[in-house]
């Protein structure tokens, strides 16, 4: 083996990943090191990109950890991969809204929530994988009940449930900003000013 730094190899076993790896994950797979050097070793490298301006961070999302492009370089990068980004119907998000802040949740819940049929749009989410099924409520009927995955904090970049904006946060994203009234400035005139 040749002289490689445990940084190096953290950062190998990251980017060939497909998910985020979590420190549980590392530590399994590096057996020779301590939990704390692979913790230790994470941030440095998490600090490396970052004061490096790169356009590469390693991000903590989804319960692990995965090296990301920086979003800054989204323009650029829509130059290259000529895909449309993922869009979702109002009725998914609602409804992806509604799981993510109220599961575990029965079909039922969310239609009585949202007023409608939801089965087409649970489908799709579950489809999309990002909404799963948790099991079944300990009721009569004993309905399904729904929950998100790992990859529905991997697509909205939260590190777990606990980064969704609360209610106070969205509502504040209704009231129209209050603006300081200044007073106008003299325009000057072209000579001697």
């Amino acid at each position: 083996m040749t002289n490689l730094t445990l940084n190096a190899i953290v950062e190998g076993l990251i980017f060939v990943s497909d998910v985020p790896v979590t420190l549980d994950r590392l530590t399994e797979l590096l057996p020779e090191y301590d939990r704390a050097a692979v913790r230790i070793s994470l941030q440095e490298l998490r600090d490396d990109y970052q004061q490096r301006g790169s356009g590469i961070q390693l991000i903590e999302v989804a319960g692990g950890w995965q090296l990301r492009t920086s979003s800054d370089l989204t323009p650029y990068l829509s130059r290259l991969v000529k895909g449309k980004p993922a869009r979702f119907s109002q009725s998914a998000l609602e409804t992806l809204a509604i799981v993510a802040y109220r599961q575990p949740i029965t079909r039922q819940e969310i239609e009585y929530l949202r007023g409608v049929d939801t089965g087409a749009v649970l489908k799709t989410l579950l489809e999309k994988r990002l909404v799963k099924i948790l099991g079944k409520k300990d009721i009569p009927g004993r309905p399904i009940i729904y929950g998100t995955t790992r990859e529905f904090l991997e697509v909205f970049n939260l590190k777990d449930l606990k980064g969704l904006p609360t209610l106070r946060e969205i509502s504040a994203l209704d009231e129209a900003p209050a603006f300081e009234v200044q007073e106008e400035l003299p325009l000057l005139s072209g000579e001697g000013s």
